[in-house]
């Protein structure tokens, strides 16, 4: 079976600038030998965190909907891509919802002292940060990098690489900057290519 890398949507537009820089990157990944799957959020069907607790003692949340299904595909990944444009100098609500959801992973990790993730799998579980922001001010994805570190952490993935694009208000359409589509294409295959070959 070879290795996966889950694609993680975070923006409402399943069509728009932020699907094709991911796309470029799981086309990479698949490229050097990986499995790729694209999730989307807005297509996921869930609630946000109650803090109703159960997760405190059980490994899996209370509130059954799609998130329990996630939850299995997550502790099985072999590396993660999370793309998602920066929205009020974070990230979009519905994928911040999707985090908090885990906080299944958080308790087992941190209160039980059992991660969630086999042993086997965490030393090579990278992160992929793929960002774009309308504006061009400084410090504009600082917001968005400490929730991806901080989610990165919780199921023990590495915060291995970004790229950051700003100014799309200017750049508008990313099928003009074919430079940064290759950009992301690379990352997602350098991902893919430490995974492959880290096994031989």
């Amino acid at each position: 079976m070879g290795f996966r890398i889950i694609g993680l949507l975070g923006s409402p537009l399943l069509h728009g600038n932020t699907a094709r820089l991911l796309d470029a990157a799981l086309r990479g990944a698949s490229d050097a030998g990986c499995e790729v799957e694209k999730i989307e959020v807005a297509h996921l069907t869930f609630r946000s965190c109650r803090e109703i607790f159960y997760c405190r003692e059980h490994e899996t949340c209370a509130m059954k909907d799609d998130m329990i299904a996630i939850y299995e595909k997550f502790r099985e990944l072999d590396s993660l891509i999370v793309a998602t444009p920066v929205m009020t100098m974070g990230i979009p609500g519905a994928l911040k919802s999707f985090m908090d959801r885990f906080q299944v992973f958080f308790m087992a990790k941190y209160i039980r002292k059992r991660s969630l993730v086999p042993e086997s799998r965490r030393a090579h579980r990278r992160g992929l940060y793929l960002g774009i922001s309308g504006m061009k001010v400084p410090n504009v994805f600082d917001g968005a990098k400490m929730t991806m570190k901080a989610f990165f952490s919780i199921i023990d993935v590495e915060y291995w690489d970004d790229l950051l694009i700003p100014d799309m208000d200017t750049i508008q359409d990313l099928a003009t900057r074919p430079d940064l589509l290759e950009s992301a294409y690379r990352k997602g295959y350098e991902m893919g290519r430490l995974l492959v070959e880290g096994s031989s």
